[in-house]
């Protein structure tokens, strides 16, 4: 069997295009499964994997639970609020007190960019990282990847426009590795106070109109604007960043092509996207859902035989 190249999960920019590949062809197989009467398989029925999440979550969290359970493993669940964190424990002693129970793996989300490297190089269980600050967000990108294969095919030669919040965004950084390492073109497009200074340093076509954006690309990854990681305002109101920023499903009519619509969750109904646009035949959003608990599960399994052996 095709293995991994790495143990741990901390990014895509750790990834190779054979480890990319190999993971989505897992996950098409364990699509497969979750949509089977019975959604259990017993894979990881030996392996104890600790959820840690130091930030809040709900899309993530659930999904890697159910992704999880689906593959028969036991589940710990860990909180930051109510912990000893709150006592002033470091992540470390935090971390090695989960693992003195016999936990095999180790899925974090964490405030600090770099947190899950910082504990991979320091634990023996496999870590994956479900969101480390403004730095990556690994199966989030290998979700949306997923789901632009599955919804035209192949990414190979597509064009994917990311458009919104991308100076904050985990999401846009891992989908920009991801989408490149696999052929396609990639455009960020958003206000300039929201676009990273030098991100076309990596490769990427630069926009600030999203009518442009919108007619240049095949898929549209659209990003919330995230205030809670905002120290400044980056423009003067929600409303006039709607104006110029927001997407109506008349602009995607108009269009003179159709394109794939989609958003990693939570949306801003009436920010980013109207409701009309995002609950629209263009629209992914919820294939992106169900594909994430796939894609978590490939992750997964793969990872837990790299341990294996």
């Amino acid at each position: 069997m095709q293995q991994l190249s790495v143990r741990h999960l901390l990014g895509i920019k750790n990834l190779t295009e054979n480890d990319i590949q190999l993971i989505l062809a897992t996950a098409r197989e364990f699509k497969d499964v979750i949509n089977r009467p019975i959604k259990k398989v017993p894979s990881l029925r030996d392996i104890t994997i600790a959820n840690v999440f130091f930030e809040n979550s709900t899309r993530t969290r659930l999904s890697f639970e159910l992704a999880e359970k689906r593959l028969s493993a036991d589940v710990v669940n860990f909180s930051a609020s109510g912990s000893s964190v709150k006592k002033g424990e470091t992540l470390l002693d935090t971390v090695n007190n989960i693992l003195a129970m016999k936990v095999d793996m180790i899925v974090m989300r964490h405030s600090s960019p770099g947190a899950p490297h910082y504990l991979s190089d320091r634990i023996h269980a496999n870590v994956v990282n479900a969101g480390d600050g403004t730095h990556e967000h690994p199966t989030q990108a290998l979700l949306d990847s997923f789901s632009i294969q599955d919804k035209l095919g192949e990414v190979a030669g597509k064009r994917v426009a990311i458009i919104g919040d991308i100076l904050h965004s985990r999401v846009a950084l891992s989908n920009i590795f991801c989408l490149q390492k696999q052929g396609a073109e990639v455009m960020v497009c958003g206000p300039t106070t929201l676009i990273p200074k030098y991100i076309a340093q990596l490769g990427v076509k630069v926009s600030h109109d999203v009518r442009e954006a919108l007619n240049w690309c095949d898929v549209a990854n659209v990003l919330r604007i995230q205030l809670e990681r905002q120290q400044i305002k980056y423009f003067p109101s929600l409303r006039e960043y709607s104006l110029y920023y927001g997407i109506t499903k008349k602009m995607l009519d108009e269009l003179d092509r159709p394109i794939v619509l989609m958003h990693p969750g939570p949306i801003n109904r009436g920010v980013e996207l109207t409701s009309e646009a995002a609950d629209s035949h263009h629209s992914i959003i919820l294939d992106q859902v169900e594909n994430g608990v796939a894609v978590r599960m490939a992750v997964l399994y793969l990872l837990a035989q790299m341990s294996r052996r």
